[in-house]
């Protein structure tokens, strides 16, 4: 039997999931809706979409060969490889590599960006559920799902990756209000506060490294502010310890992008037109079809900026001394804030701000702030929507403007459903596809290197340039991470392999490591060999960055689960 005491407890925990059931409704019709032209367009075929396709298909191909967590793309610069996959965050190619064993390739985007602007909604509906009643959250749910900067992704840029962080940021920035006491702490107790923000905050540094970089100084300024307002220091303490939780569960990742730099040519992503300064609000430079971008993007940032800040406006809270009008009068002021400061440094006076932050300048493109501006955009506009007079108006303003602006963005996209179809076939004629300059190992040049060559060349001994000896060549084995090569010749010689030198390659001639040569191009390992049968091998090894990042994480994984164990799990509540 249930007690009478037990009874108003589970018809309050019945009522919270049926209203995430309907958050869950909303952000999926939402996301159908901005996916809606590719039914009868095809793909939007923005910026980035050849290149997350690639890795797509590259991981894809490498769980097949038993590879769980590739770190070597192997069919980048057309078969030579480059090490992508330890500089890129793993969530999102891991996302796009499942879902190809779910559905046809043509149709992973958009599945991609249903399930991505599904979560969206759904945190969104979480930190405005906070503070507001259901049917205004779930509005601002909406709104986040379909707000301009995310239709910006999904029609012109196919970032993907960006995409998915700024799906989580509404989570973000609650667990971080709730850890620096800005929110009430619904989970209980500090310890699971602190975890519940760290894996947030490690997820987005698992999606996308721009967004991350931009979610850590917003969550830094949330944290300086609660200190701030509560004038103590235990925001920051508080904040310092879930961050360093949150690095530390992401380090399997952060410690071998960050040590293995210095093997390759990463400033390649800060070359001419990827600089902040090329690409503050309406910069105009000498290539037309970067202006044309610039424009769009920098109209949609000062949309997103003005809508944001009439809904601020509308949603001032009012001067009732209730608990819930304090909170919801300390959200207001530092979203109002957080996105005031997001504004200014998509202009070109925050210069000083671009050159000396930590790492700021790799976020490249100052408009990338309308992530962080989207979060109080959603929820100012939820807050509007509990005000009588200006609900409908409200819903006009915002049903207009995100029309709008997927109109114009539907327009001026590309739509183009051949590409992955090209990826595949490239692939299959073992051709591979470009590359990408910031992962291009030192030493090379990508663009010396021959889109068709065979996996194995006969070269002459001295480098002479005369003609190469004859030699019979074994392929014994051709994978991602190792390459078996049996070479037998009655004259000394040299053998390239369609290959990139870089420091986790190890190659061995007979079982004994040996240091592979260049070509005077390009960086394609080359062997000096003796007469007679030679026994090359070429395998992928852990590096100890690797190693050491995967300790770590290991043992943040560990502080974690401490954490949530001190006392029951309560992830999110719908009630405010």
């Amino acid at each position: 039997m249930t007690s009478s005491a037990e009874l108003p407890n589970k018809m309050k925990a019945t009522a919270g999931f049926r209203e995430w059931l309907h958050a869950l409704g909303v952000s999926l019709g939402t996301a159908l809706l901005v996916i809606a032209p590719f039914f009868w367009l095809g793909n939007a075929s923005g910026h980035d979409f050849g290149f997350h396709a690639a890795s797509w298909l590259d991981a894809a191909g490498q769980w097949r060969e038993g590879i769980f967590f590739p770190r070597w793309t192997e069919w980048a610069n057309h078969g030579f490889g480059e090490p992508r996959f330890i500089f890129y965050p793993p969530l999102s190619w891991m996302l796009g590599a499942a879902l190809t064993f779910v559905v046809p390739w043509n149709a992973v985007p958009g599945l991609f960006i249903v399930i991505v602007q599904t979560l969206a909604g759904l945190c969104s509906f979480a930190l405005a559920r906070r503070f507001l009643p259901k049917n205004a959250a779930l509005f601002g749910a909406a709104c986040y799902a379909a707000n301009p900067y995310a239709l910006l992704i999904v029609y012109m840029r196919s970032d993907f990756a960006e995409l998915l962080a700024c799906a989580l940021m509404p989570f973000v920035v609650l667990t971080a209000l709730q850890l620096c006491g800005l929110a009430e702490n619904r989970q209980g107790s500090l310890s699971r506060a602190i975890a519940m923000f760290a894996m947030a905050f490690a997820a987005v540094w698992l999606s996308n490294a721009p967004a991350a970089v931009l979610a850590s100084n917003s969550v830094a300024f949330i944290f300086a502010w609660a200190a701030v307002v509560e004038k103590s220091m235990q925001p920051l303490w508080r904040g310092a310890g879930g961050l360093a939780l949150g690095f530390a569960l992401a380090s399997f990742y952060l410690l071998p992008a960050a040590y293995e730099q210095r093997w390759v040519n990463i400033s390649q992503a800060l070359s001419l037109g990827l600089q902040p300064a090329d690409n503050f609000l309406y910069t105009m430079g000498n290539d037309p079809e970067h202006n044309a971008f610039n424009w769009i993007a920098s109209s949609v940032a000062v949309l997103l900026v003005v809508m944001t800040g009439i809904a601020g406006t509308a949603a001032t809270p009012g001067t009732t001394q209730e608990r819930e009008s304090i909170a919801r009068k300390k959200l207001w002021r530092v979203l109002l804030l957080l996105s005031a400061v997001a504004a200014i440094l998509m202009i070109r006076p925050s210069s000083f701000f671009w050159a000396h932050l930590p790492k700021l300048r790799f976020v490249q493109f100052p408009w990338r702030w309308m992530a962080i501006v989207a979060v109080p955009y959603a929820y100012f506009s939820a807050a509007a929507m509990m005000r009588r007079r200006m609900r409908w108006i409200w819903c006009v303003v915002v049903l207009a403007a995100v029309c709008g602006t997927a109109t114009l963005l539907v327009k001026k996209a590309w739509w183009d459903s051949d590409d992955i179809p090209s990826l595949q076939e490239a692939v299959a004629n073992d051709e591979g596809f470009e590359g990408t300059d910031e992962y291009d190992p030192v030493g090379d040049d990508r663009t010396n290197l021959l889109e068709k060559s065979a996996r194995v060349q006969v070269l002459p001994a001295d480098g002479s340039g005369g003609s190469a000896p004859n030699a019979e060549i074994r392929i014994e084995r051709w994978t991602t991470e190792e390459r078996v090569v049996r070479v037998i010749s009655d004259e000394p010689l040299r053998v390239g392999l369609r290959l990139l030198d870089y420091p986790a390659w190890r190659v061995e001639v007979n079982r004994r490591a040996v240091t592979p040569e260049h070509a005077e191009n390009n960086g394609e390992v080359i062997v000096a060999l003796t007469p007679g049968t030679q026994r090359i091998t070429a395998k992928f090894v852990r590096t100890p960055d690797r190693t050491l990042g995967s300790a770590i994480s290991l043992l943040g994984v560990l502080t974690l689960l401490a954490l949530l164990n001190a006392g029951g799990v309560r992830l999110l509540s719908a009630s405010p």
